[in-house]
């Protein structure tokens, strides 16, 4: 009838704690950064999504800080390795700042998967001026620079996912990377000391871990320039004339820096009879578009032929598709944001590939995982665990096998806690019948280049072995060779 007003009771949609539901389609809203928590009763857990409480830690933010060196609980009172017992992963919470304190960049805290994290955030620790894998914005090393919307970094956390790379800011290579960003230093000191060290009778070992093991990745080139202007002689062949066995491979692989250490390090692996698949991992999982490019330009360089097809002459079929994938350097950058919708989709994606049918579909796995960032695989791993109530690094180990399971499972390691990753794989390189020493060395002195996370390595390494990682060194090495992998670990 004209005129009349329905009237709607709109108490029924009231939650139950008397708080309006969200709008459909969004998320609860989180706590201002830095603003007193909110008055009044707590909202309610759900809404329809199954999402758990807001004061759970966001997914996609890293491990929090492990304890100091020397102050850990018993083992008796820790938590099992993991936040369910089940999971292979480091509880999330323990000691770790609430999500509210410490927001991914640019507003993403509002998402309940959470986004990039902050350099900030990487260990628990500030990000020092040169830390490896997040030194300061330059110019991307073989790639022009991003290009820059209005604001600085494009559409912001909010564009779609799966964006062109240039939407979000590009990581540049890691201190050591850029042969065009060495540091201009005066090392003649250091460059005269060595020279001392070496000359005439004898060679002062003690002399060359003291100077050698704390050098910054960037200041090795000029380290080597200086001795050679001063000296006219080549450091690394002197290094080679007075030193033997694993002492001279540990001191060479300080000298080599981190980037002719991984083109060394590929041509080892690739060369000769079979495949050092685990080397190979090593240099190339988890790492940055910038670092990866960098990596082949090098390779080109020093060996004269291309690192895509030297892998491909290598390995073969899937596995060689997967390591073509990691080659194209085309991995979400750091700074792309981790958004629900997405995570969603992938976990869907990937369990309809592995255990939602017989047979799985190795390739859609690895294509999910070789273009995520460490935040993305992080979530991913987090939402399949809660969804499916099995953790994704155990799905890959029932679903695949021998090269690509191993590649596969770092990836996942990487994302979930780079640290604890670089953990176990020293202990890898120790556990068993006999030390694996070129493996020891070569992954002591890639963590090494970052002291904060050389830091973070020692304290995940007690947090998952309990024990020192310096004592489990010093049992198994001897000589010169432990003073220098002790050196590498103390930085």
């Amino acid at each position: 009838m004209a005129g009349l007003v329905e009237v709607v009771d709109l108490s029924a949609l009231e939650g139950y704690y008397g708080q309006p539901p969200p709008p459909q389609g969004q998320y609860p809203p989180q706590q201002g950064y830095g603003q007193p928590p909110p008055q009044g009763p707590p909202p309610p857990q759900n809404y329809g999504q199954g999402y758990p409480p807001q004061q759970q830690p966001q997914y996609g933010a890293p491990p929090g800080p492990y304890p100091p060196q020397g102050n850990y609980p018993p083992p008796q009172q820790q938590q099992p390795y993991g936040a369910q017992p089940h999971s292979p992963y480091p509880p999330q919470q323990g000691g770790y700042p609430p999500p509210q304190q410490q927001p991914p960049p640019g507003g993403a805290a509002s998402s309940y998967y959470g986004g990039a994290p902050p350099p900030q955030q990487q260990y628990g620790q500030p990000a020092p001026p040169q830390q490896y894998g997040h030194p300061p914005p330059t110019q991307q090393y073989g790639q022009p620079p991003p290009p820059q919307q209005p604001g600085g970094y494009g559409p912001g956390p909010q564009a779609p996912y799966g964006a062109p790379q240039g939407h979000f800011p590009a990581a540049p290579p890691s201190p050591g990377y850029d042969p065009r960003a060495q540091a201009h230093i005066d090392m003649s000191q250091q460059a005269d000391s060595l020279r001392k060290a070496m000359k005439g009778f004898g060679t002062d070992e003690d002399a060359l871990i003291k100077i050698l093991a704390p050098i910054p990745p960037q200041n090795i080139g000029a380290l080597k320039q200086q001795f050679h202007q001063r000296h006219h002689r080549s450091l690394e062949k002197d290094v080679e004339s007075e030193i033997s066995g694993y002492f001279e491979l540990c001191m060479l692989s300080i000298l080599r820096g981190p980037l002719q250490q991984d083109v060394y390090c590929l041509h080892r692996a690739l060369s000769g009879a079979g495949t050092n698949e685990d080397l190979l991992n090593d240099v190339l999982i988890g790492r940055s578009n910038a670092d990866i490019r960098a990596i082949k330009e090098a390779y080109q360089q020093t060996h004269r032929r291309s690192l895509e097809a030297d892998v491909k002459g290598d390995l073969s079929m899937k596995t060689e598709r997967m390591f073509s994938m990691i080659l194209t350097a085309n991995r979400a950058e750091a700074s792309a944001p981790v958004i629900p919708q997405a995570i969603d989709q992938d976990v869907a994606e990937i369990h309809r590939a592995t255990e939602g049918r017989v047979g799985a579909e190795q390739l859609t796995v690895c294509s999910i995982l070789t273009s995520r960032n460490d935040a993305q695989i992080r979530a991913i791993a987090k939402v399949y665990d809660q969804k499916y109530r099995r953790p994704l690094e155990s799905v890959v180990k029932a679903e695949f096998s021998g090269h690509m399971e191993d590649a596969l499972v770092q990836m996942v390691r990487c994302g979930a806690d780079r640290a604890m990753r670089d953990a176990i794989r020293l202990e890898d390189a120790m556990a068993g019948a006999g030390t694996k020493d070129e493996m020891l060395i070569y992954r002591t002195c890639q963590s090494h280049w970052d002291r904060t996370h050389m830091q973070q390595v020692k304290g995940a390494y007690q947090h998952r072995f309990h024990r020192d990682l310096i004592k489990r060194i010093q049992g198994e090495t001897s000589g010169y060779y432990e003073k220098a992998l002790v050196a590498m670990v103390n930085v």
